[in-house]
């Protein structure tokens, strides 16, 4: 890494959802002292973010660990911001009752080219299964509609699909725990290794104390992530808050880094994203 920068704003990009407004509340509200640091939150769809990095255009950014993979170069993965999903993740859901065999063939709308629901999803059904890409929110409407035959849902949308009368075909998470006993790495944030070693480290510790602080004041900060769930019921924006925001949002751990290497190598050895990946955890 470079000598350490003399920026002291730091542009973060990440989702507009309940589990990253929960994530970034203690930045956002200042709730910590970043040292006089000054971060500008930039709330963009996830792979709006992801072609973002691409172009190196913001200092941090949250990413799909799909895209990390075509962004090492320039990006470090931070140990912390991790979105793991525990034997859960982005769900295969139809209009009608259907199984894999049912839709082979089908087109299946997906939320971006660049989102590890779409690299899980190849791992699972092969590299050339059939996509249509449609904005992550628009997905289930066009399910329910009939406008596609089956879609991949991402974010709270995999909470109440049933409620709208969709049925789930397949759950990555739960297919990728049966295959590697490992959690399905989906999300993580990223900074840019030419802010220099000093405060990329810096960037990195307040990143992970406003996780922390979130974590211990649950009330305070679901509050405000509340205001980014899209009408969810509140007991499901809390659940969904914990499912993606939790002790491996403070550190990957073993297993999760794990799971991270693992994804990408078998990504690399399908021929999906360049590899081998250069994976630096910092913080």
């Amino acid at each position: 890494m470079s000598s350490p920068s003399q920026t002291t704003t730091i542009r973060v990009g990440h989702s507009p959802d309940s589990d990253d407004a929960f994530m970034f509340y203690a930045l956002t509200h200042d709730k910590i002292d970043t040292g006089g640091l000054k971060f500008v939150h930039q709330l963009e769809d996830i792979e709006t973010l992801n072609n973002r990095a691409l172009r190196g255009e913001l200092e941090v950014s949250a990413v799909s660990i799909h895209a990390f993979a075509h962004l090492a170069d320039r990006y470090a993965l931070l140990s912390s911001g991790a979105s793991m999903g525990e034997r859960y993740g982005p769900k295969l859901v139809t209009r009608e009752p259907r199984t894999l065999a049912d839709l082979a063939g089908e087109t299946i709308a997906i939320p971006g080219k660049l989102t590890s629901a779409y690299l899980a999803l190849q791992l699972c059904l092969g590299k050339d299964v059939p996509v249509t890409v449609r904005p992550f929110d628009q997905i289930l409407p066009a399910v329910a509609a009939g406008e596609v035959k089956a879609g991949l849902l991402i974010h709270e949308g995999q909470l109440y699909y049933g409620d709208r009368g969709l049925h789930q075909v397949l759950d990555l998470g739960q297919w990728w725990h049966e295959q590697t006993g490992l959690p399905l790495p989906l999300g993580g944030n990223v900074v840019r290794k030419d802010l220099g070693q000093e405060l990329v480290l810096k960037v990195a510790a307040l990143i992970k104390e406003s996780i922390r602080y979130a974590l211990a004041h649950r009330e305070e900060a679901l509050a405000y992530a509340l205001t980014y769930a899209r009408d969810l019921d509140p007991k499901l924006a809390d659940r969904f808050v914990g499912m993606y925001v939790n002790e491996r949002t403070v550190d990957y751990g073993p297993e999760g880094r794990a799971a991270v290497r693992l994804f990408l190598e078998r990504a690399a050895n399908m021929g999906s994203v360049p590899g081998p990946v250069d994976l630096q955890f910092v913080g």
